[in-house]
């Protein structure tokens, strides 16, 4: 009776004294130099060596006495039966020319830069035990090798890839920067993340610099390290769109002073005017101070969060922990106050009972609600703007819906009125230019969503003029074959709830009337016009996507389209570069280069695009 072994192997035809195994293709001495003396034992040896599932198949189909006493002698058969170079081979460490454990030191590399482990790992004891496990001929090698061989050979070869993305037939570039401090060492870093839009309309994001920037963050330093950045990827001033930044003072300048276009983070400006017109205030300050020491005593207290807890139980409310705000950063503190006002009963059941730093009266948690009420259109915003699809575009059409929610009369307005008119006036004062700035005029247009729907009448005649001097000054219309409208396959968009920020766009738009036109266009001013006669597709759906299937009618808007849709409306890409930043330099890290660091940093932000490939 065969072995079933023989499902694994097949005899060598040069020589019938090995057997080819099926699954790697070696060959496998049979026991002997005559066939009266051959045997399974080296075949079902390797097997359980090498090839671990089809040795457990095997042992499945080992079914007669007399096999299975052959497996339970091969399996305990010592390793010498091996031949005997194979195996001094298994015991000798890979030799220099080998590409095996070079192959083996990139992987591991790839698996610090993508799951931020300190390059310290490859020395811990546990590391060493599985490395050897998995692969004892591979000679770990030590942390030096790693930071001054494989980091820079893989810091290079990303390089080459985002290099390469970017030169593309790409006319123009968007970026945001910002400037981040570590916590743990002494070390400061400016960002530069760029934006861009390909020939197929589909939207790049890639990490250009995260470099140091330590000394005073003067104009003069920042301008002349952001002509560095600028020269260092050979990207020509022409080539820069716009620059998102923070609203300081020094930065704004530094970008004049470069000569570079920037505008400041719609998010940022969004944060200054509420804080303008709501948390300066004398009775909301009250009690977000008050609101904080409520969170901070069962923050630092067990004793006190388990009897919260236990009350929570007992009113039968979900069990949940109070938040603690971050005072730069306003939606931090309208979550804060949500937690609080959702724990109500549970809080004043406790106050009862315990000693609380502080607690709101009756009037104050009336002014909570009214602030929960009165900056959830501004969250809700917040929230729009920083999705990775936001633009330049939604600026506009943005604060105009947000503006008329702030004007309309609501019954919850009754105690908060004043609070309501400050904080429209602040927005007001904070986004007075925007529909002078050609940047956010032009993106508006350009978006299928939003065209001129959004501008007064009075300045319609005015963006068409400004529309058609971008696209006389663009690169040559070039015919294409028409297609589908993207609005023919968009999602039908969700009816606004009354009274919402949502609800604010399909107000302005049915103000602005139904639109129509022929399918006709061959001047670039024809497409203008053809275009903004036609219905915008609804909100939820893609810009980029309805011009990657209209290119070929309007191929002059589509082109103008590929620049102005690329930039970003806030600078949140920059400032979660910093998150991975902090999570690069910690504890464990805080001895890093900042060259070290930079290369981290773009590895793992960069990495993910090559891996798509």
């Amino acid at each position: 009776m065969a072995s079933p072994v023989w499902q694994f192997y097949q005899v060598s035809e040069k020589d019938s004294k090995f057997a080819i195994c099926k699954v790697c293709s070696k060959e496998i001495p049979r026991g002997g130099s005559q066939p009266k003396k051959f045997n399974t034992t080296n075949l079902i040896r390797h097997l359980k060596v090498r090839h671990a599932e089809e040795y457990d198949e095997f042992s499945k189909l080992a079914s007669t006495k007399a096999e299975r006493e052959r497996f339970r002698l091969a399996a305990q058969a010592p390793l010498t039966q091996l031949p005997v170079t194979e195996t001094l081979q298994q015991q000798q460490p890979y030799s220099k020319t080998s590409k095996k454990p070079k192959e083996i030191s990139a992987k591991i590399m790839e698996f610090i830069c993508l799951d931020h482990q300190p390059l310290s790992i490859v020395e811990d004891e546990g590391f060493k035990r599985l490395m050897s496990y998995l692969d004892p001929r591979y000679i770990l090698p030590g942390r030096k090798y790693f930071t001054d061989v494989c980091l820079p050979q893989l810091y290079q070869e990303v390089y080459t890839h985002i290099d390469n993305l970017m030169r593309d037939n790409i006319k123009s570039f968007s970026f945001t920067s910002d400037i981040w401090s570590s916590n743990v060492c002494p070390m400061s870093m400016l960002s530069l993340n760029a934006q861009f839009v390909d020939e197929n309309f589909e939207l790049h994001k890639v990490v250009l610099h995260s470099q140091d920037f330590s000394g005073s963050h003067t104009v003069e330093a920042l301008a002349a390290t952001f002509i560095d950045m600028f020269q260092t990827w050979g990207i020509p001033k022409e080539k820069v769109h716009v620059i998102l930044r923070v609203n300081a003072k020094n930065m704004e300048k530094a970008m004049r002073d470069a000569d570079l276009p920037s505008l400041p983070c719609m998010a940022h400006t969004l944060q200054l005017a509420v804080s303008e017109g709501v948390l300066s205030q004398r009775s909301f300050s009250d009690v977000i101070a008050s609101g904080r020491r409520i969170v901070s005593h069962f923050k630092h207290s067990q004793l006190a969060y388990s009897r919260l807890q236990s009350i929570q139980k007992q009113l039968g409310q979900p069990i949940k922990r109070l938040q603690q705000d971050v005072p730069t950063r306003w939606n931090s503190t309208l979550y804060m106050l949500q937690s609080l006002l959702e724990q109500r009963r549970a809080l004043s059941a406790y106050g009862a009972d315990y000693d609380l730093p502080a607690m709101f009266t009756d009037s104050q948690w009336t002014l909570v609600e009214n602030m929960i009420s009165l900056l959830a259109p501004f969250e809700e915003l917040t929230q729009q703007i920083s999705l990775s699809t936001a633009s330049a575009a939604d600026v506009i059409p943005s604060i105009r819906a947000l503006t008329r929610l702030l004007e309309k009369t609501a019954e919850t307005d009754q105690d908060a009125k004043t609070s309501k008119a400050t904080l429209l006036e602040a927005v007001q004062k904070r986004f007075r230019d925007i529909e002078s700035e050609r940047l956010y005029t032009i993106a508006t247009v350009l978006d299928p969503r939003y065209k001129d729907r959004y501008f007064p009448d009075a300045l319609k005649p005015q963006i068409r003029e400004l529309l058609s001097d971008v696209l006389a000054a663009g690169p040559e219309q070039q015919n294409g074959e028409g297609s589908l409208a993207a609005s023919d396959s968009e999602p039908p968009e969700k009816v606004p709830r009354a009274g919402s920020l949502h609800a604010m766009y399909a107000e302005l738009l049915d103000e602005d009337g139904e639109h129509g036109g022929d399918d006709s266009c061959s001047s670039a001013s024809s497409q203008m016009n053809l275009y903004l006669s036609e219905p915008v597709i609804p909100r939820n759906g893609q810009p980029l996507v309805f011009w990657q299937y209209n290119k070929g009618r309007f191929p002059a808007l589509a082109q103008a389209a590929r620049t102005y849709l690329c930039a970003p409306c806030t600078n949140v890409d920059s400032k979660q570069l910093f998150i991975t930043g902090g999570n690069v330099v910690d504890d464990k890290r805080n001895k890093l280069s900042a060259k070290n660091v930079e290369m981290l940093i773009f590895i793992k932000k960069n990495m993910p695009l090559m891996l798509k490939k």
